[in-house]
């Protein structure tokens, strides 16, 4: 009987354990209507909102740029910033929006010359929650027919802090022969107020990479910027620059990975931050090993730990992340495949721990599937990406529960 009976324990425990281990992972389709040819999604949280920004491509030469809300679990109709035949339009650098209280700002590029990289980040404020909005101007003080872009927006005490990529004194050389005859691009910081002013404009770094993303998150110090570096010697890993005690440091590397590439990968990392924790994800393919990285600060960025590879061995990059908790943070980026890619998201501990990656979806390897985008809302993970079918593109959100997780 007593045999009987530890058998029988052994089978409900072997049942309850699997059925513990069994999680149902339901991913969602996020409906939202957008026009043919909407692309170029970019996604941020602000608390319990989430925006969307995006570009339509009206025709060859026209193009319009818009945004929506995701309100009660639906979106707004979008609404159209601008709509003209000289914005520039690319796969890598596109617009993004911020929001604070009842502020919006959101960015846009427009060609300043007939040169290809000749262009401008015009800014629009709307100070009535979007109802309206203010004349566009400038981020930046110059005049120069050069590259300015790769835009990171976020909210910051009752303004907007921005970082960007500015070419003013490559005099429009190419990418990657901006040492050769001209300056090289460098990346600044500046305050955007919700009066359309732009204050404390500073240059963080004066040589970096031509097109890869900027990065920023606010800590317990204040703001900290990252983004692919550009030494003498086409090194290009990740540095960081942090404001703290009213000035910005000298820029570091958060890792030296050493990779060193004659052009620009355009690949940039992605931050995210609570309190003084501070998760940075990016690509790397030094010595010619493509790897994606996730590292962890418990300071604000001032030391690092060390990095968490987290790619299954075939990653084109095109990262994101966000943090579940100071411990946990969850990436994405893009994996190739035998025909094509995978968007992938995963959970990482601080401890090097990581779940199995969980395949949101398929999609074109080419540029002009562009970056996904992954943001966290109480609970809920929304990725937006390009979505390729020919010659048409669309937009497409999927959601997710992140207890499954847990």
């Amino acid at each position: 009987m007593k045999r009987i009976i530890i058998v029988y324990l052994t089978i409900v425990s072997i049942f309850i354990s699997c059925k513990k281990d069994k999680t149902d992972i339901v991913i969602k389709d996020v409906s939202i209507v957008l026009p043919e040819n909407s692309k170029h999604p970019f996604l941020i949280a602000n608390g319990d909102e989430l925006l969307l920004s995006y570009t339509h491509q009206i025709n060859d030469s026209l193009a319009s740029v818009n945004y929506a809300e995701f309100i009660d679990g639906k979106w707004t109709s979008p609404i159209k910033i601008t709509e003209e035949y000289n914005l520039f339009v690319n796969w890598a650098d596109f617009p993004a929006i911020a929001k604070n209280n009842d502020n919006i700002l959101i960015h846009y590029l427009k060609k300043s010359a007939p040169a290809t990289y000749a262009y401008d980040v015009h800014l629009m404020v709307s100070s009535t929650n979007g109802d309206t909005f203010g004349n566009d101007f400038l981020l930046h003080n110059d005049n120069t027919a050069t590259e300015h872009g790769f835009v990171t927006l976020l909210p910051y005490k009752d303004n907007f802090f921005t970082t960007w990529l500015d070419g003013r004194n490559t005099s429009g050389g190419e990418h990657g022969k901006e040492h050769e005859s001209n300056g090289a691009m460098n990346i600044r910081a500046a305050t955007v107020m919700s009066t359309g002013d732009v204050i404390d404009g500073f240059l963080l770094d004066a040589k970096t990479c031509e097109c890869c993303q900027t990065s920023a998150a606010i800590t317990n110090n204040g703001p900290i910027v990252v983004y692919r570096d550009r030494s003498d010697d086409e090194v290009r890993d990740i540095s960081i620059s942090r404001f703290v005690d009213g000035s910005w440091t000298i820029p570091k590397t958060i890792h030296n990975d050493n990779w060193a590439i004659k052009g620009c990968p355009v690949n940039g990392p992605k931050a995210a931050a609570i309190d003084s924790t501070l998760v940075v994800s990016w690509f790397t393919a030094a010595n010619s090993v493509p790897k994606v990285n996730l590292i962890f600060s418990s300071n604000n960025g001032r030391d690092f730990d060390i990095p968490i590879q987290i790619d299954n061995g075939n990653p084109i990059g095109r990262v994101d992340v966000a943090l579940l908790d100071k411990d946990n943070a969850l990436v994405s980026w893009m994996e190739s495949t035998k025909d094509e890619a995978e968007i992938k998201i995963l959970k990482v501990h601080k401890d090097g721990t990581k779940s199995k990656p969980i395949t949101i979806a398929s999609l074109s390897a080419a540029r002009a599937s562009g970056f996904p985008q992954l943001e966290l809302v109480y609970g809920t993970i929304y990725v937006a990406w390009t979505d390729l079918n020919g010659e048409t593109t669309s937009i497409k959100i999927k959601s997710i529960d992140s207890t499954i997780f847990i």
